[in-house]
């Protein structure tokens, strides 16, 4: 073990915790209606909870334990046999465990967006549980566990399909079978709070180098140029972002600068720890532009509304950055050139990966959702929506 590595990742633990806690708290809470800020808030803090506890009975387990192509096993439930000198790697497999809880947290945590302002709390933890064990879980173990995925050699540095096109697609799925918002499309209330989303998206970008550079699991060369592609594709994307909104409605807003910087963290997520500087200005700039027109796309000619873009923003860009990996990672592109495939085959099997992904989360949140509905009901009466749920089902308010 190392005391440099371990440190890095004790520190990076903290801050992708922070992207949770507050930050997309604070984030998804700017942006709702400000009856409702209370509730998207208490959904964040319970399923980082959840989330928590889901991970050490068993979730850890089946993410990196054995050697099965799809699923790990039982054998460290409870964390059972992982002691204080037990290494994962080059460090202490407790350190390990926890850096990789935070992003067990925080990917139920985002598919929030698609389903605030209507959903039932119960809802929300009974998704967020069974997600966890059944999607998220088996494809942590594909790619990041040793399974089917990661014998074929995809490249997801830092979460792309784990956790991007995993919510994404998750909180496509479950807007469908939502519903829309009361007023959707037409009369949909703006941001209550554009400060507060700007507060959320700072912590999430600061986060974000924890998230980035951490998944080198080590405080060396390649964490560093991480976190240098993660700021600079974050910067690219905001501006593009920005400038297009200031071209197609005549004003740049805060909210879209911000929405614009975190596209360009989702999407360089997976090739973080591939591309150099010229791959990241590429991967900003692409995210800008095109997480951009499919918030449009989603909303207004799918008619689903995923009220915060979850799908637009995290599910699209994981898949961009994805794709993206295999030609800008190479050495023409100024990338590290890791990739021991051709291009075309990396690419290939980039798509096998994003497919394969892709419909898993599809069928499975689909079942999942399905049950909770005939069982509990996804969805609060018309009278509770129309007053919001922070009274009408937390009996708090966030103003006075």
């Amino acid at each position: 073990m190392v005391g440099a590595d371990t440190a890095w990742i004790l520190t990076s633990t903290a801050l992708v915790l922070l992207m949770t806690l507050p930050g997309l708290a604070l984030f998804y809470g700017g942006l709702v209606k400000a009856t409702n800020i209370i509730s998207v808030i208490i959904q964040c803090f319970a399923i980082a909870c959840l989330a928590s506890i889901i991970w050490l009975i068993a979730g850890y387990s089946l993410s990196f334990s054995g050697s099965g192509a799809y699923m790990g096993d039982l054998s460290k439930v409870f964390l059972s046999g992982v002691g204080t000198a037990t290494e994962a790697g080059n460090l202490p497999e407790n350190v390990f465990f926890m850096f990789q809880m935070t992003f067990a947290i925080i990917t139920p945590a985002l598919v929030v967006g698609a389903f605030v302002e209507r959903i039932k709390f119960s809802a929300v933890l009974w998704i967020s549980g069974l997600w966890l064990i059944l999607v998220y879980a088996p494809v942590t173990h594909w790619i990041w566990g040793g399974g089917w995925l990661a014998q074929m050699g995809i490249q997801d540095f830092a979460g792309g399909l784990v956790v991007h096109l995993n919510c994404g697609m998750a909180a496509l799925v479950i807007a469908k079978m939502l519903g829309s918002r009361k007023g959707f499309p037409d009369d949909v209330r703006p941001p209550h709070s554009p400060v507060l989303v700007f507060v959320g998206a700072a912590m999430l970008w600061v986060g974000w180098f924890g998230f980035n550079g951490g998944s080198a699991l080590a405080a060396d060369g390649a964490a560093g140029m991480a976190i240098t592609v993660t700021h600079i594709s974050a910067a690219t994307a905001a501006l593009t972002w920005m400038f297009i909104e200031w071209m197609s409605h005549g004003k740049p807003t805060l909210v879209g600068i911000a929405t614009g910087a975190i596209a360009g963290l989702a999407t360089i997520t997976p090739a973080s720890g591939f591309v150099g500087p010229i791959g990241a200005l590429i991967i900003g700039f692409l995210a800008g532009v095109i997480c951009y027109k499919m918030c449009g796309i989603i909303k207004n000619q799918w008619n689903i509304d995923d009220a915060l873009d979850v799908m637009a923003v995290h599910g699209v860009g994981g898949v961009l950055g994805i794709l993206l990996v295999a030609p800008l990672g190479t050495l023409a592109f100024g990338g590290l050139g890791l990739s021991d495939q051709s291009v075309g085959n990396q690419f290939i099997t980039q798509l096998i990966g994003v497919i394969a992904v892709g419909l898993w989360c599809l069928i499975i949140t689909w079942l999942i959702t399905l049950v909770v509905k005939k069982t509990i009901g996804l969805r609060v009466n018309d009278d509770e929506e129309t007053e919001g749920l922070d009274t009408s089902i937390h009996g708090e308010k966030g103003y006075n």
